[in-house]
């Protein structure tokens, strides 16, 4: 410790009296000491003094390289990684933007908040990016920063900034594919891709994604054969609640408290048929939505009508076997609902919706649709 503090010493008196290349030779004096040797926090800290102080009077190209041999030092002073990071110059900040172990989330945040665009770019290059960092780049990133971090398989993202993520992609194809192929994109966020994204880019996805657009297809495309509701519909009391309700419609008194209610008193015919009519989708559609073990059709279903979680949790109910759920599922269903979004919602509604009228205008549209689901 002492010897160090009488090199470190000695550095700073030269820096005090000397001139511009002297200084520079004690800059890299100083940066090859630290570099190759081990030192104590303490001792780390006094050569970030003297190298931060060498750093001011130094020319770009000399920050530069600096800046590239603190990016690859874990060991890097906090005060000099932070003075790179944050230094106008992007060809000095970009390497301890991109590679420093040393920044930590909060000055990332920060850089993120108050730097250009080519800053952001390269904090989106970075090897891993938290959820906190990521939310800031996707709301200030241009074009070409998104489309980074949508790339960027180390990039971690909250609820809130996948969904921004998915309003920025509508309109843009390079964005919707890039965030349409990370793996860590829930079922439901990327049904909410689908829904706002172009035809090419559904292609895309279908031909690299597979197994995610089988599983949207089969929440939009019609169920083949008989299928029936377990009260069949086909049955008087179907036709009699289908009068009814109807009537209900028409006179303008269908809404959330009448599919409430009839959900609480386990009228399943009654549910079905109201919620077709509020939402303009077919009864088996609504029916499978329903039944259905995954439960997130249900839950867009009832945030595109602006359904409560009380009226959600009773349509849960009704459609769950012997009309029990557990409450581990019923508080992830309650999270997952709370983390839908209305706007999203309803263009998922809009895309169940021209499936539907797709295969209605086109039949055998609609039975290639329902051959690709099996």
């Amino acid at each position: 410790m002492n010897g160090a503090k009488s090199l470190l010493q000695d550095l700073d008196d030269a820096i005090a009296r000397g001139t511009d290349e002297s200084r520079a030779r004690a800059l890299w004096h100083a940066t090859d000491l630290l570099i190759t040797g081990r030192y104590s926090d303490d001792e780390i800290s006094m050569f970030g003094e003297v190298i931060g102080r060498l750093a001011d009077e130094i020319e770009v190209a000399a920050r530069t390289q600096l800046s590239e041999l603190m990016a690859a030092c874990d060991h890097a002073p906090l005060n000099v990684i932070e003075q790179l990071a944050f230094d106008d110059e992007i060809d000095v900040a970009g390497p301890v933007l991109r590679d420093s172990t040393r920044l930590d989330e909060k000055v990332l945040v920060r850089n993120a908040m108050t730097k250009g665009q080519s800053h952001l770019l390269a904090i989106s290059q970075r090897q891993s990016i938290g959820e906190a960092v990521t939310d800031v780049l996707v709301k200030r990133g241009d074009q070409e920063v998104v489309t980074a971090v949508a790339r960027n398989e180390g990039a971690r993202f909250s609820g809130s900034g996948l969904l921004h993520m998915v309003r920025r992609a509508e309109g843009d194809s390079i964005l919707a594919e890039q965030l349409g192929l990370r793996k860590d994109v829930p079922r439901h966020i990327f049904q909410q891709l689908i829904a706002k994204a172009s035809e090419d880019v559904r292609r895309r996805l279908e031909t690299e994604r597979p197994e995610m657009m089988a599983q949207i297809q089969s929440s939009v495309t019609e169920v083949t054969g008989d299928l029936q509701s377990k009260f069949g519909p086909s049955s008087r009391s179907y036709f009699v609640a289908k009068r009814v309700v109807t009537t209900q419609y028409r006179q303008g008194n269908l809404n959330q408290d009448s599919i409430s209610n009839y959900a609480r008193q386990h009228r399943f015919d009654e549910v079905q048929i109201g919620l077709s009519l509020l939402s303009s989708l077919p009864v088996d559609v609504i029916e499978r939505a329903l039944m259905d073990r995954n439960r997130e059709m249900l839950l867009v279903l009832c945030k595109a009508l602006d359904f409560s979680w009380q009226t959600t949790m009773s349509l849960l109910f009704l459609g769950a076997k012997d009309h029990l759920i557990t409450a581990r599922d019923l508080n992830d269903s309650e999270r997952e609902f709370g983390r839908l979004n209305i706007e999203t919602s309803r263009s998922i509604l809009k895309f169940y919706q021209s499936r539907k009228n797709n295969a209605a205008a086109d039949p055998a549209a609609g039975r290639q649709a329902e051959l690709q689901m099996h």
